[in-house]
């Protein structure tokens, strides 16, 4: 047996601690590069101490029979997101002794989510850590990317219900008894490849890991000629790429680099996050054949220019007299070219940031303050908290509801108020539309309520410490669709007086929140990566019946 099978024949949740054990060598050598001999040796003793230990549980294993993986798939994705941290937290914690495992985890389980919620402030922290949580936030795209496709699109799950019409949690040739069997869809390649999860994995991650590689790295070059450092346009190209949204320096994303050229670059980055046919797989998911077509491309471009002008007709309408008149921000220069220069500029500041936070990577731009201030709304980025919740394409590395989601909601309900001025009408679109409109639809709507109640399932829990409701919202939605720095976008009030009921407290961040608050705020990533419906799915009596 060769050296793949026999890794292929081992536990995911095993292959995937080797591949982040082997990772922590990319800021060891970064940090020996940089001299930091003390911080090197911390990543190289744990990457060497975590791959021994690996590597002889590998052995401990080699000699088992091998068992049906093929009904653990979403109990090994759940552990994955559950043990793996704890591997990864390893360095963090040897080299913040005074941050305790449990920091380290919950900063890892941040970053391996692609929330990138952090606990620390940017400052204090090393540049190589600052690499490490970036190398981590990547991975995890990098393992949304392969397991959309690999794991939850033969289980049905994970936005491949809405157009598969097939029951969740159900692999194709399996069924529930007292139901008609399905064949296998023949124009799938997912399903001719392999019955096995790991090397499913494998020959996926064989497809998707060279172009997501290249992507990275042509960011990160892009960045470079722009102006920025090294180190900075390094973790901004992976915190792109994995929509986590992790950088080494607080502020906008154009800044040290050349503003709106920086953000332009990354905005064309961004695009592969919001419909899987960027990348390889998810065919099925394809409803029209072009670009110009694709449902969730179009959803987006009209959320993003709808919020762009919310934004830039406010000032308009002050105007007029139609709301209290808004002071706009200076112009750059005197005359009509500075105000057309102003108004361009903060209209780019709205598009960039509303696009940002579409695709749950929460990027801002440096003209979004003068957004706000053109917009005169007290708290504009409640608007890019429901673009969060929106979310970015199916399969992708974006959290959120999904955009094909909407999409499903947005046919049906066409197709009903047709039904009411012309009862007799016949839709349309063949047998793919057919399912969007119905089942697609019904099930879209199944996870938008499931999202709904788990929204306010933690918003109970986190409110159970003296946190604002306020405050409690934007901290779930933040970790339910995995979008941490929307906790930095928007002003937060932690805790009230308990004399007087009013604010006491000023945010001082995720690190200010106690430890059952932020175990509850993990579980809620940990949802909003997998999914609660795919959780659900794992209740299934036909997915755990033989």
């Amino acid at each position: 047996m060769s050296v793949r099978e026999r890794l292929i024949g081992l536990p995911v949740i095993v292959q995937l601690a080797l591949a982040g054990s082997l990772a922590m060598l990319i800021p060891a050598g970064h940090a020996a590069a940089a001299a930091e001999w003390a911080m090197a040796r911390i990543f190289l003793h744990s990457a060497i101490g975590c791959t021994l230990l690996l590597v002889l549980v590998s052995l401990a294993m080699a000699g088992r029979i091998p068992a049906d993986r093929s009904r653990a798939v979403l109990p090994t994705m759940l552990g994955a997101y559950a043990v793996l941290p704890l591997v990864l937290a390893v360095p963090l914690a040897a080299a913040l002794p005074d941050t305790g495992l449990f920091n380290a985890w919950w900063e890892m389980l941040s970053c391996l989510t692609t929330t990138g919620a952090t606990l620390y402030a940017p400052d204090l922290l090393h540049p190589s850590l600052h690499l490490w949580r970036s190398v981590v936030g990547w991975l995890g795209g990098l393992f949304v990317l392969v397991a959309a496709i690999a794991l939850l699109a033969p289980l049905h799950v994970g936005g491949f219900e809405i157009v598969s019409g097939a029951s969740l949690g159900l692999a194709d040739g399996a069924r529930e008894p007292g139901t008609r069997s399905r064949a296998p869809r023949p124009d799938s390649q997912i399903r001719r490849i392999s019955a096995d999860p790991g090397a499913r994995m494998w020959r996926w991650g064989a497809e998707v890991a060279p172009l997501y590689i290249g992507l990275t790295a042509a960011l990160w070059l892009a960045l470079m000629m722009l102006g920025d450092p090294a180190l900075v346009a390094l973790c901004r190209a992976m915190g792109t790429l994995s929509t986590s949204g992790i950088g080494p320096i607080a502020g906008p994303v154009g800044e040290p680099g050349s503003g709106v050229a920086t953000e332009a670059v990354i905005a064309l980055f961004l695009l592969p996050a919001l419909t899987r046919r960027f990348w390889p797989g998810g065919n099925e998911l394809q409803l029209a054949p072009g670009l110009r077509d694709d449902p969730e491309l179009r959803i987006a471009a009209g959320l993003v220019l709808s919020v762009t002008l919310v934004l830039m007709v406010r000032p308009l309408l002050g105007a007029i007299g139609v709301v209290g008149a808004v002071a706009p921000p200076e112009a750059a220069a005197p005359g009509v070219i500075g105000d057309l220069a102003r108004a361009f500029a903060a209209a780019w500041g709205a598009a960039f940031t509303a696009l940002s936070f579409l695709t749950t990577t929460g990027w801002t731009s440096i003209h979004f303050e003068g957004s706000r201030a053109w917009s005169g709304l007290s708290a504009p980025g409640l608007i890019m908290a429901g673009l969060a919740m929106m979310g970015g394409g199916v399969a992708t590395a974006a959290g959120g509801v999904k955009l094909l989601r909407v999409y499903a909601l947005a046919r049906h309900s066409k197709r009903e108020l047709e039904r009411i001025v012309h009862p007799a009408s016949v839709a349309g679109g063949g047998a793919r539309a057919r399912q969007l409109r119905q089942g697609g639809a019904h099930l879209a709507f199944i996870f938008f309520m499931l999202f709904a109640m788990s929204l306010a399932l933690v918003v109970v829990l986190v409110t159970i410490r003296p946190i604002r409701l306020e405050t409690a919202t934007i901290l779930s939605v933040a970790a339910l669709t995995n979008t941490g720095p929307l906790a930095e976008a928007i002003p937060l009030i932690q805790a009230y007086q308990s004399d007087a009921g009013s604010a006491g407290a000023p945010w001082a961040g995720w690190a200010g929140l106690t430890v059952f608050t932020k175990a509850v705020l993990a579980g809620a990533m940990v949802a909003g990566r997998i999914e609660t419906l795919a959780l659900l799915a794992m209740l299934s009596p036909g997915l755990w019946r033989r």
